[in-house]
């Protein structure tokens, strides 16, 4: 299975997560976003960034929704709830989000 970019095939799961982390760039994340049918927004770069950053730079963790939840408020500076979240990535915003991030899938259960 694989996603065709720019004339590219990039390796994916059977779930559609990349192969390899390094295959990801923001265009290759909006590639992704626009065939589930979203157009990425500043909030939606805003937790695609924090999920990147919480997987890199925070020893490979994949923030639960809760999680997300309470650093999007602190970001944005406005209450967020779990709704808000799945109105950006209906999918669920740690799976979804996760995967147009270019992380590996979470086998974690739930969203709290």
């Amino acid at each position: 299975m694989g996603i065709d970019f720019n004339g590219t095939e990039i390796e994916t799961t059977g779930t559609g997560y990349l192969a390899n982390q390094e295959d990801w760039s923001e265009d290759l994340g909006r590639h992704m976003a626009a065939a589930d049918g979203i157009e990425l927004t500043q909030e939606h770069w805003d937790l695609i960034n924090y999920l990147r950053d919480e997987y890199f730079n925070n020893g490979q963790s994949t923030p639960n929704t809760r999680t997300i939840v309470k650093a999007m408020a602190e970001q944005w500076g406005k209450d967020v709830d779990q709704t808000y979240l799945y109105n950006l990535f209906p999918g669920d915003p740690s799976k979804q989000g996760g995967r147009i991030a270019g992380l590996p899938e979470s086998r974690r259960k739930g969203g709290y």
